[in-house]
């Protein structure tokens, strides 16, 4: 057999991202894993991490462009959610851009009412990632893990949007599984509030991330022999 048809027998590529600090916030877990995890070569797939600006077309371009570069089998986006107490796997991105509910605009000060992610896109996309699996995984880990029907009408959904509109309508070299995971408070940003807080360890929200990733991409398989996620 040939170098040319030499099946590809590498790890699946994760793209792992996660959003700048917001709001109120001077720091974020979501950014802070996913620029912490980038390079991490697992036994069973390998991340890029890249963290992304919470501005609405800049997070979408730059999600779309690194799907681009790395051409990913999963690409698992991260977000924070203060005053949850676990991590949430959300299973469905809506194509609708609101900030009036949360009351804060994004880090360009842009606010946003009824406003679709994707023009004549669909009403929403489920989530791709094998989420009940990922969670099963993640509580036999100790980790806090729990479904989330939805990732609201801000950035958070924006990019779960976005990644799956893009699997839907890029060309099939970019077909990939794709979903978004809150994650709490860390312990230090509870603690700088004082108001009793949810929250947790960030090396746990890293293992839970980590376990959850396996279990997806055991869930991969595509025709041409390279990963593709499963369904739930």
């Amino acid at each position: 057999m040939t170098a040319d048809t030499e099946p590809d027998t590498a790890d699946p590529t994760v793209l792992l991202t996660g959003y700048e600090p917001f709001g109120e916030f001077s720091a974020n877990p979501a950014s802070q894993l996913a620029t912490r995890l980038d390079g991490l070569d697992r036994e069973t797939y390998t991340i890029v991490g890249r963290e992304l600006p919470v501005v609405f077309d800049r997070a979408a371009a730059e999600l779309t462009a690194a799907i681009d570069e790395h051409d990913p089998e999963l690409v698992c986006a991260l977000g924070l959610a203060a005053g949850r107490p676990a991590l949430s796997l959300e299973r469905v991105g809506i194509n609708l851009r609101d900030t009036s509910s949360a009351g804060v605009p994004d880090n360009d000060e842009r606010r946003v009412v009824d406003d679709p992610v994707v023009a004549d896109g669909p009403g929403a996309y489920f989530a791709t990632l094998p989420l009940r699996a990922m969670k099963a995984a993640m509580r036999d880990a100790g980790v806090p893990t729990r479904l989330s029907t939805d990732a609201g009408t801000h950035l958070c959904n924006n990019l779960l949007y976005t990644a799956r509109h893009v699997s839907e309508t890029a060309a099939t070299n970019h077909e990939f599984g794709a979903g978004f995971v809150h994650v709490p408070l860390s312990h230090e940003q509870a603690a700088a509030r004082d108001e009793g807080e949810p929250s947790m360890a960030l090396e746990t929200m890293r293992e839970g991330v980590l376990v959850g990733l396996e279990a997806a991409c055991k869930h991969v398989s595509r025709p041409d022999g390279r990963a593709r996620a499963g369904a739930e």
